[in-house]
């Protein structure tokens, strides 16, 4: 009987451990994120529709990726997409969250060992030594005779045992743990689809910085480049006669401040370089290339109306969505804290064997002993710690819901704000077009004119200078617009894993310049 009696321990045990291998699915999902950089795929049952997730890469291509883009030597040329994935991956916001998503699922499961009885295996030895009157032989051929007539005598006492308790019923307290221990599993894997989706605008804002940056940088090469030319023919001119030395100087002056602005947009273009590096989690100096990102060639109003796209994001947001399951969590509390003061009905059972050996006669004598019992706790009077503990557990769940409402009218404030920004980023493209359109027929005129010898240098050096101007300003305003319409997707809920934003947006109007 105490061999079968542990064997079942063994068994009991070894399944328990086989159990716990994973965390316990939520309403039929996986009950944790699959990694740090991936979606946690949000179940019908918590009403908040998310993208689907986007497998990462391997760990093992993504820290070769890493460590050659991080080779000074090695120029990597990244997409859009290794840009997010790099940044997903090495992101520490993401890893916390991610850590901390696992770890609320894990309660969850421990949360539902609540419905299962409680089975506790323990052993006592004992050993006691003591003298008794005696004169003789003890067991068999064997004499402890004392000259004294008094025998020593050592007992040991072995009594292994298994306790099973079960709560049987406690009106609602015990169901209610598990559904706030699940609401709580449910809103941290949202805290990190959060914090995936805004490591995600992140990287990108700064992706499109640096893009504007190099954009600029080398819409200034060119106006470098015309300088130059602009100089050759006034010294051209100078030489046959038909300029003066001052038309030679303002030129070269022209040169020596495109020279100046070029030296600038350079800094600012290493400058937003090494964010993006950082921002990908890689050192700053990594040399690194994106050739295959560029503005887009096409704007268009959004298709939706801000109505429609708050609406959208009150549904798909994961911040809101979280405190609705904290909120969700703290009203399974309330009903915790009310049982806590009603009746409970236990069964508890236990199981003991006995062995007790006797060195002075070697005997051996067992017991077994078997208990069960059923139990009834009904709470009476705590000091009043009841009544403000059910009052307090209440004031905290119409806190939650409070929060719940607050952050729905903010959301709405962020897509209202956001949809009018980018509205505001597709005018300025439209009129940036316009503004380099004219002012490259007007550098064009104005330069034919001088040539013709109609025209001053100064007409020209004017037209130039509001060339560049209106090279730098559509390069902006189109970056601009970029990341304007990144924004409003994050905001509505609808930039996915690659960045994309899942809007729909009318015919392009405003032409097209990269």
């Amino acid at each position: 009987m105490r061999v079968f009696a542990f064997r079942f321990v063994l068994v009991l045990t070894a399944t328990t451990v086989a159990c716990i291998h994973n965390p316990p699915s939520i309403d039929g999902v996986r009950g944790e994120p699959a990694n740090p950089a991936s979606l946690w795929p949000v179940p019908e049952a918590a009403r908040t529709p998310a993208p689907d997730p986007v497998p990462p890469q391997s760990p093992a291509a993504t820290a070769a990726l890493a460590r050659d883009a991080a080779t000074a030597s090695t120029v990597r040329d990244f997409s859009h997409a290794d840009v997010i994935d790099l940044a997903l991956h090495n992101n520490p916001d993401t890893r916390e969250s991610w850590e901390l998503a696992r770890a609320a699922a894990s309660l969850y499961g421990a949360s539902r060992g609540a419905r299962y009885p409680t089975l506790v295996a323990g052993t006592t030895l004992n050993r006691s030594a003591g003298a008794t009157n005696f004169n003789g032989t003890a067991g068999t051929g064997t004499t402890v005779t004392t000259p004294n007539g008094v025998a020593s005598v050592t007992r040991t006492l072995l009594t292994p045992s298994v306790q099973l308790s079960y709560l049987l019923f406690d009106l609602g307290g015990r169901a209610s743990s598990i559904e706030a221990a699940k609401q709580r599993a449910i809103a941290a894997n949202l805290t990190h689809n959060a914090t995936v989706a805004n490591a995600v605008l992140q990287v990108e804002a700064n992706l499109f910085t640096y893009l504007a940056a190099k954009a600029t940088r080398d819409a200034q090469l060119e106006s470098l480049s015309e300088a130059q030319a602009d100089l050759e023919a006034a010294t051209e001119r100078k030489r046959l006669g038909v300029a003066t030395l001052q038309e030679v100087l303002q030129t070269r002056t022209a040169l020596s401040q495109a020279r100046f602005q070029l030296a600038t947009n350079e800094g600012n273009f290493l400058g937003a370089r090494g964010q993006l590096a950082q921002a990908m989690g890689l050192s700053a100096n990594t040399r690194f290339e994106i050739p295959d990102v560029t503005a887009s060639d096409s704007v268009g109003d959004v298709a939706a109306s801000v109505d429609s796209l708050i609406n959208r994001a009150i549904v798909a947001r994961p911040e809101l969505a979280e405190l609705r399951a904290e909120a969700s969590a703290l009203a399974a509390q309330v009903r915790v804290t009310r049982s806590a003061g009603l009746p409970a009905l236990t069964l508890t059972s236990s199981t003991a064997y006995i062995n007790t050996l006797q060195s002075s006669n070697n005997n051996t004598n067992s017991n077994h002993n078997f208990l069960v019992g059923v139990g009834l706790q009904i709470p009476l009077f705590n000091g009043f710690a009841a009544g403000y503990q059910l009052r307090a557990a209440r004031e905290q769940y119409a806190a939650g819901a409070a929060r719940v409402i607050s952050t729905q009218q903010q959301i709405s404030v962020q897509v209202f704000t956001s949809y009018y920004v980018l509205r505001a980023a597709t005018e300025r493209v439209r009129s940036a077009t316009d503004l380099l359109a004219s002012a490259e027929q007007s550098a064009t005129v104005a330069l034919g004119r001088y040539r013709e010898g109609v025209g001053t240098v100064v007409d020209v050096l004017l037209a130039r200078s509001a060339l560049a101007t209106a090279r730098a300003e559509a390069v902006q305003a189109r970056w601009e617009w970029r990341t304007g319409l990144a924004q409003l997707a994050h905001d509505a809920g609808a930039l996915d894993l690659q960045g994309r934003p899942n809007i729909i947006l009318t015919a392009d109007t405003a032409g097209s310049h990269k």
